[in-house]
């Protein structure tokens, strides 16, 4: 070892490798052998280097950050909603998505920034602060159909994956899940379970993930010939899911199989369920979506339909670091495929 501070040539001494294969470790360049990058980083650790973030960031334009965008349409001059940012922590799909990509990017030596953007100006903030190099690029999480963030970033020719298929369509990198065929799991479990008054709560019919669950629903519904299947809108809450079970059991009150078009929803529904007598399942079976959280913490626990939430922000993640490393790389859509969890409510 060298006195004072250890160096580069400490760490290659160390690790049995060039100067400027730690380098590249070092600087996060994705073309080392992995086991290679393991002794590297073990030799880092045993000479206890400290690279210079500041110089390294000078030589390769990239900071180490990736920024977490969670965003929604918002007021163009409203004021920001003091609400938002609990309600979005309070969600445990957020959490789930958070978890893929810090896990991801901890792999990679790379740190999430989160930012969000619930107005005109924060979203104008976000683009502005990517332009000038705080983050090397973006991961967006939007919570609302309209949002003009994806196309800003998009004209803004920034590296960035997206969350769900955008509204309306542009030349963007994102993840979503197969959420017809989703639907339809659901609705054949219900079939196969003898249901024959079959209803649905749906999520905002404005968001396509929405649309896609409701419509999946429906034509597996038909294939068993059942040629109407009533919906109550809910917006993906819990209380939501109430009012839309109160309005079914209303409209319908012969309905013995409920599918809604997420959990929080579909716990909802059990409550009001519970309160009219109405035992689940034997005298209605309820499904949700996401296989979130609430599935197991509500009682009965929720058959759902699971959507690999954790594998789908680890994907957005690797697309984006790809986008990064060479931008001329075309925007991709990555579809993850849905399964049904069976457990206590149908």
């Amino acid at each position: 070892m060298t006195d004072g501070a250890p160096t580069l040539e400490d760490v290659a001494r160390v690790a049995g490798v060039s100067r400027a294969t730690v380098s590249r470790v070092i600087n996060g360049i994705r073309n080392v052998d992995t086991e290679i990058q393991k002794v590297v980083r073990r030799a880092i650790e045993e000479t206890g280097y400290a690279p210079n973030r500041v110089a390294r960031s000078l030589v390769t334009r990239r900071t180490g950050a990736i920024a977490l965008v969670v965003s929604g349409a918002g007021e163009p001059d409203g004021p920001v909603d003091p609400r938002y940012s609990t309600r979005v922590f309070g969600d445990p799909f957020f959490g789930r998505v958070v978890g893929g990509v810090v896990d991801f990017l901890r792999r990679h030596a790379m740190h999430p920034l989160l930012m969000l953007a619930d107005t005109e100006q924060a979203r104008a903030d976000v683009v502005a602060h990517l332009r000038q190099g705080g983050a090397d690029g973006a991961l967006l999480v939007s919570t609302h159909a309209e949002d003009p963030l994806p196309g800003m970033c998009v004209r803004a020719a920034l590296p960035v994956v997206l969350f769900a298929r955008p509204t309306p369509p542009i030349p963007i990198s994102y993840v979503d899940l197969a959420h017809r065929a989703g639907a339809g799991l659901a609705a054949d479990h219900l079939v196969a379970r003898g249901c024959r008054h079959v209803a649905t709560i749906s999520g905002p019919l404005d968001v396509p993930a929405s649309q896609d669950r409701l419509a999946g629903f429906r034509d597996a519904m038909a294939r068993h010939g059942h040629a109407y299947v009533p919906n109550e809108t809910g917006n993906f809450t819990h209380e939501s899911g109430e009012s839309a079970m109160t309005r079914l059991l209303a409209g319908v009150p012969e309905v013995d199989g409920v599918f809604a078009a997420n959990d929080l929803m579909a716990a909802g529904a059990l409550g009001v369920l519970a309160h009219a007598g109405r035992q689940v399942p034997a005298d209605v079976a309820v499904i949700g979506f996401d296989d979130s959280s609430p599935a197991q913490s509500c009682r009965p626990q929720l058959t759902t339909v699971r959507q690999p939430v954790e594998d789908m922000g680890a994907e957005m993640a690797r697309l984006v670091l790809a986008h990064i490393d060479d931008p001329a790389v075309p925007p991709r859509s990555v579809i993850f495929d849905p399964t049904l969890v069976i457990r206590d409510s149908a």
